[in-house]
Order: C-alpha cells, then structure tokens, then sequence
C-alpha cells in the first residue's frame, strides 16, 4: 500500500496536490532554510527550519474534513420530529446498556450492532427531513385550489377548444401528482413509525441480552435483525429521495 493510500479520504485530491507543490510553500521552505542559515544555523537544522515553514504553509492549504451531519430537532416539524426523538432515545438505551456489558466478544459484538442502531437513527433522521421537505412541497402545489379550477374548466359551458383541453390536461396531470406524493408522504409516516417501533425492540433484546447472554452467537439474530431494518431505513430515504425530485419538479412547472 502506498503513501497515497494510506492518507484520509478527504485528503485524496487535487487540492492536496496543490497544496503540496504550491510555489508559496516551497518559497516559505526556501526562505525558511536561508534566514536560519543567516543566523548562523548548522545546514540540517536550517534544513529541518524550512520544513517546517513548508509544511506550515501545506497545512494550512489543505482541505478540511467535512463536518459529519449533526441531526437538529429544531428543524423538523411533527410528526417526524417525535419519530426522530424516539430514536435518539432508543440509541442512548443501547449506549447504556452496552457500557453494562462484561468486557470481552460479548459486548465487542454489541458494540459492532451498536454502529448499526447508530446508522439507523441517521437514517431516520435523514428519512424525517425528506419527509417533512416532501410535505412541504405538497402544500405549495395547492392542490385544493387545482382541484377547484380542475372542476371550473370542465363544467365551462360551451364547445372546448384546444387551449381549455390543455388546461384541464395540465391542471388533471398537477392534481394526480399531488396526490401521488400524498400517498408516498402517508406512507413514509406509516412505515417510519412501524420502523421506529422495530428499533425500540432490537433495543429492548439487546438489553435482556446483555444482560443474560453467555454466548456471543445470542447475538446473531439481532444483529442480523438491525441489519435488516437498517436496509429498509435506507431503502425508504432512496424513494423519499425520488419523490423530492418529482415534488420539485411539479412544484417548479406549477409556477412556471
């Protein structure tokens, strides 16, 4: 494995490179070495002067690590912001539980299930903000009010030309969106909630396991279980995910 592998990912770019060779770093290294040569400095410590005066410079040119994302309750209306909650809850359980654990493969085991419990509350954090985005995209394409004029140009007496049969085309396709994404909004609701619940159970099992189980292989079925629940989690934010991208898309041709 090469130096380049090992670095961090954040790391593995073409602002690293930049940095790296940046004519103001290697002009700090050169003046580094000559103003401690001046001084009166031995060769290598001159050197090892300008080093560091580069490697400052580097340093200072490299790409930050991005911040992980932090989940905000602040920002969520309700119902995702108590489904989010829960969760957090659920995690902080399992935390306590899994610093009761005996040292040794047991609570190893639990520690791995652990990261995926974690996984899953961003998931379901994740899962909240699409959601609520969704909801909220669903309110401005109005949909009563499209329903209204939907039914106003059918009923307009008189022959339909093809300006009125575009607009009720138009109107007709704003409407059946909308209620498609009602439909992927109520059942994202349901199926967080039915998530939700399934995380306070892993949680409850993990608890009694910590507690009684002798064996690491107690744990295997849980920990297939959280696996499984968090792949759903991630499942339901992809198609979450989807549905964003038709509601802006309707919500833009709405007000175009």
């Amino acid at each position: 494995m090469g130096a380049i592998d090992k670095l961090p990912e954040h790391l593995k770019s073409r602002k690293t490179a930049e940095a790296v060779t940046a004519p103001s770093a290697l002009l700090l290294a050169g003046a580094g070495t000559s103003v401690a040569i001046l001084a009166g400095a031995a060769l290598p410590i001159a050197l090892v002067v300008g080093a560091v005066a580069w490697a400052a410079r580097v340093a200072f040119g490299l790409p930050r690590k991005p911040r992980g994302e932090r989940i905000e309750l602040a920002g969520l209306t309700e119902p995702w912001q108590s489904y989010v909650r829960d969760a957090l809850q659920a995690q902080q359980r399992y935390r306590r539980a899994l610093a009761g654990a005996q040292p040794g493969p047991l609570q190893d085991r639990l520690g791995e299930i652990g990261a995926r419990i974690d996984a899953g509350v961003f998931e379901c954090y994740r899962i909240a903000r699409r959601a609520a985005a969704l909801a909220g995209a669903i309110w401005n394409l109005d949909l009563d009010s499209a329903r209204v004029e939907l039914v106003a140009a059918r009923q307009a007496p008189g022959e339909a030309d093809d300006t009125r049969r575009r607009t009720i085309e138009a109107l007709q396709a704003q409407v059946d969106s909308g209620d498609r994404l009602v439909r992927v909004a109520e059942d994202a609701k349901a199926r967080l909630g039915l998530l939700n619940a399934r995380l306070d159970e892993a949680v409850a099992r993990a608890v009694e396991l910590s507690l009684r189980a002798d064996d690491v292989a107690a744990l295997g079925g849980l920990g297939t279980d959280v696996d499984a629940l968090v792949g759903e989690m991630e499942s339901l934010r992809v198609a979450l995910d989807e549905a964003g991208g038709v509601a802006r898309g309707a919500t833009a041709t709405d007000t175009a």
